[in-house]
C-alpha cells in the first residue's frame, strides 16, 4: 500500500501492534510516543519492511505536538491515515476520592491530546480532499461503570468528538471512525494501578482477554476497505466480556 500512517502511542500495546502490522503490509509509518528509546528500537526493527519516521513528543503538550508534526520531512508530510491511539487511565476511585492529578492526566491525554494531533493533521487532509482518521475509544465511552467516572467521561468525549469529526469533515471526503475495545491485555492496567503489577494482572485472570494484535487486525481491516466504505463506529470485546462489569471469569 502506497500510504503513510501516523500512529500516536506507538511504543506499546495497540499502537505498537498496529505499527508492526502496517509495516508488514508496506504502509509508511510516522511513529509517535514519549519514550524515545522505544521509538528508536521500533524504528530499527520496522525499517526493514517500510520507511519509518519517529516523532518524540507528549500529546498533552500543544506546542510539542505542533512543532513535531510541522517538522516532518516533505516525504512524510502527506498523511493518509491517522490513528489516534494515545490514551490512558489513572486510578480507579469513587469520584469523591479521585485525584485531580489523575483527572488532569486522563482529560489532557485522552481528549485534548487527541484534539491537538488531529488539529495538526486535518488541514492537509482537507487540502487533499482525502484521508482516514481512526479514533481509539473504549467500551467505557459507551457506558459508565463504578469508579470509572472521569475515565469514562474522557472516552465518552472521544465518542462525541468522533461523531463531530465525521460530520464536519464529511464535505471533504475524509473518512472518520472509531474502534472501541473492551478488555485488552496491555500496559493499560499497570498504568491505571500505578505500577501495582498484582492488581494489574488480576484484571485479566480467569478469562482470555483481547490482545493488542486483535485490535491491530481490526484497524488494518478498517483502513483497507474500499474508499466508499467507512466503518464509523465499532465495538469489540473478548467473548468472556458482556459489559464493563460483567466478565465470565473461571477462577
Amino acid at each position: 500500500m502506497n500510504k503513510t500512517a501516523l500512529i500516536t502511542g506507538a511504543t506499546s500495546g495497540i499502537g505498537k501492534s498496529t505499527a508492526i502490522l502496517f509495516a508488514a503490509n508496506g504502509i509508511r509509518l510516522i511513529l509517535c510516543g514519549r519514550r524515545k528509546d522505544r521509538l528508536d528500537i521500533l524504528k530499527q526493527e520496522l525499517s526493514k519492511e517500510t520507511e519509518v519516521c519517529t516523532l518524540n513528543f507528549d500529546v498533552r503538550n500543544k506546542s510539542e505536538v505542533f512543532d513535531a508534526i510541522n517538522s516532518l520531512p516533505e516525504s512524510f508530510a502527506d498523511i493518509n491515515i491517522l490513528v489516534n491511539n494515545a490514551g490512558n487511565a489513572h486510578g480507579l476511585d469513587p469520584i469523591n476520592e479521585g485525584s485531580t492529578e489523575d483527572w488532569d492526566a486522563m482529560l489532557d491525554i485522552n481528549v485534548k491530546g487527541l484534539l491537538y494531533v488531529s488539529k495538526a493533521i486535518i488541514p492537509k487532509m482537507i487540502a487533499n480532499k482525502s484521508g482516514h482518521i481512526i479514533n481509539i475509544g473504549s467500551t467505557a465511552g459507551k457506558e459508565v461503570y463504578p469508579k470509572g467516572n472521569v475515565y469514562c467521561a474522557s472516552k465518552h468525549a472521544v465518542d462525541a468528538i468522533n461523531q463531530g469529526m465525521r460530520i464536519d469533515l464529511n464535505p471533504y471526503g475524509i473518512r472518520v471512525g472509531a474502534v472501541n475495545p473492551g478488555l485488552v491485555e496491555t500496559e493499560f492496567s499497570n498504568v491505571r494501578f500505578k505500577g501495582d503489577h498484582e492488581k494489574a494482572e488480576n484484571v485479566y485472570k480467569g478469562f482470555t482477554p483481547l490482545k493488542p494484535e486483535d485490535i491491530a487486525e481490526i484497524i488494518f481491516f478498517v483502513v483497507t476497505r474500499p474508499y466508499h466504505v467507512n466503518i464509523a463506529d465499532l465495538i469489540v470485546m473478548p467473548t468472556a466480556q458482556a459489559s464493563s462489569t460483567i466478565v465470565n471469569k473461571k477462577l
